[in-house]
């Protein structure tokens, strides 16, 4: 009997952490943005698909790969020339948001978020910035999803 309780808590175990750890079975691989007419290099899964859409304004580059790595990547001219100035903008807006809750990390890239969208449901997301030249490249998680903070994790340091 205790032999059958050790196996099944040992399993039981297993399973918890081969779980918590789905993120880490993906592998980055570098991503060569330039075939999108972007001059910049992100990590993403090596059987990513990535979607191009030229908005005359910005353009609007979609990646989605294994797991739930889904990174959305706009890229448009600017008159900000300093990241800090961007990240702070970027963080009022998230802020003002009705469904925001707090940011959990920062650095001098951009910042990692949280959003309480009901009292049961929470999400994540994120707000990373590149300038090269007069052009800012923005990246965030792609809409329409839920992610962990794992997801997001992953995908803000397939960006930085």
């Amino acid at each position: 009997m205790n032999q059958i309780s050790f196996s099944l808590v040992l399993l039981v175990f297993i399973n918890l952490v081969s779980t918590s750890c789905n993120n880490n079975s993906v592998q980055l691989q570098p991503l060569d943005m330039m075939s999108q007419g972007l001059p910049i290099k992100i990590m993403a899964p090596d059987s990513a698909s990535v979607e191009f859409d030229d908005l005359g304004i910005m353009k609007d580059v979609t990646v989605k790969g294994q797991g739930n790595f889904h990174l959305q990547i706009y890229a448009m001219n600017t008159d900000v020339l300093e990241i800090k100035k961007l990240i702070e903008e970027a963080k009022s807006e998230v802020e003002d948001s009705e469904f925001f809750s707090e940011i959990i990390s920062e650095d001098n890239r951009g910042f990692i978020y949280k959003k309480d969208i009901t009292e049961d449901y929470s999400n994540y997301d994120f707000r990373s910035f590149k300038l090269q030249g007069d052009t800012k490249y923005s990246f965030q998680a792609g809409m329409g999803q839920q992610y962990s903070l794992d997801d997001i994790k992953l995908m803000y340091q397939a960006v930085n």
